[in-house]
């Protein structure tokens, strides 16, 4: 894997980890931020698939667009469209005044996260099974 490809890759899991952290903090809830955050994940692991398979993308936030380039390739993506869908609608709207997503909201777009990321990670090389890395880790006495 090269340089660049780690980069989006390592960015992604950074806004995966911000969402799924902040969605239980409910003292001070940043739910446009957790919303925000899912979308970034997304958006990061399409475009590193982009690079993965040697596909060139415009600079753009619209999720759909990045989705339908790689469906030409990878047609079985196309199964994450509702989810791409759902998703899109947090790239630039929870940055601003006038948005104000509940609990169940950000909890829908981490749940949409997570079915779109799995898939993703799995294409890129990335995916690693808990329990099997798990078992292999050496025990200390």
């Amino acid at each position: 894997m090269n340089g660049p490809l780690l980069e989006w890759i390592a960015k992604a899991e950074e806004d995966y980890r911000i969402a799924v952290r902040s969605v239980r903090y409910r003292r001070l809830p940043t739910y446009a931020g957790v919303c925000f955050h899912c979308q970034q994940c997304a958006e990061k692991y399409l475009k590193g698939l982009h690079i993965r398979l040697g596909l060139t993308f415009t600079h753009t936030h619209d999720l759909e667009r990045l989705l339908d380039l790689l469906v030409k390739t990878v047609p079985a993506l196309g199964s994450l469209r509702k989810d791409i869908e759902d998703l899109n609608l947090y790239s630039v709207t929870p940055r601003y005044p006038g948005f104000a997503p509940t609990v169940a909201d950000a909890q829908n777009a981490v749940a949409a996260m997570k079915r779109v990321r799995l898939p993703l990670r799995k294409l890129l090389g990335v995916h690693r099974n808990r329990k099997r890395a798990a078992a292999k880790k050496p025990r200390t006495p």
